[in-house]
């Protein structure tokens, strides 16, 4: 996943694959002339034979500070900030947010509860807790809050992510809100709407 959006990727043979690291899946003919990035990532369990799962999408991951944060630990770490507080989410999404003078960076993420959790503050604690959990490199950025700040919880009037979609026409079920994103285009559209 690193090497995503380089502007010569490095492509990998099986043999060269590690276990339990996200990889983008690329097709290829035979001899390599023509090759397409499917957009799903993988992560091998097993070598030998080789065994793998779907961990994501190669759009949605937040990388804007090197944390490498993919959908498989926002989903891990949101499930335990909800049963942490007693939360349900309808609807979220997540970016970044840039450092600037004064401030540093951190991941602002918009969240459309079904539930209320009993109390903001701890379920976004969990849910930097967890992220550092399941994530090394964001553990590493959050180690003193040298790099990133807690994450920034925005929660979101009821029907927001509705009304977004609707506005970008988008609704119906081969839409789906994009869950992360490496940039604020996303974030800043969700905020203007959330009044």
């Amino acid at each position: 996943m690193g090497e995503v959006g380089k502007a010569h990727p490095k492509a990998l043979t099986l043999d060269e694959v590690e276990l339990n690291k996200d990889y983008a899946i690329i097709i290829s003919t035979n001899g390599g002339l023509w090759r397409y990035m499917i957009g799903d990532t993988v992560r091998f369990t097993h070598r030998y034979p080789f065994k793998f799962i779907i961990s994501g999408r190669t759009k949605h991951f937040i990388n804007a500070f090197g944390e490498e944060v993919i959908i498989d630990n926002a989903t891990k770490a949101l499930d335990a900030a909800c049963a942490a507080t007693g939360a349900v989410i309808k609807e979220f999404t997540a970016g970044p947010l840039y450092m600037s003078t004064g401030s540093k960076g951190a991941h602002q993420w918009i969240i459309e509860f079904e539930k209320a959790p009993d109390s903001t503050e701890k379920f976004r604690d969990t849910l930097d807790q967890g992220l550092q959990d399941v994530n090394s490199d964001y553990e590493a950025k959050r180690y003193k809050g040298i790099t990133l700040d807690p994450p920034d919880l925005v929660v979101a009037r009821e029907g927001l992510f509705f009304d977004w979609m609707k506005s970008r026409n988008k609704l119906g079920g081969q839409n789906k809100v994009p869950r992360l994103s490496n940039n604020r285009d996303y974030l800043d559209d969700l905020l203007k709407m959330n009044k």
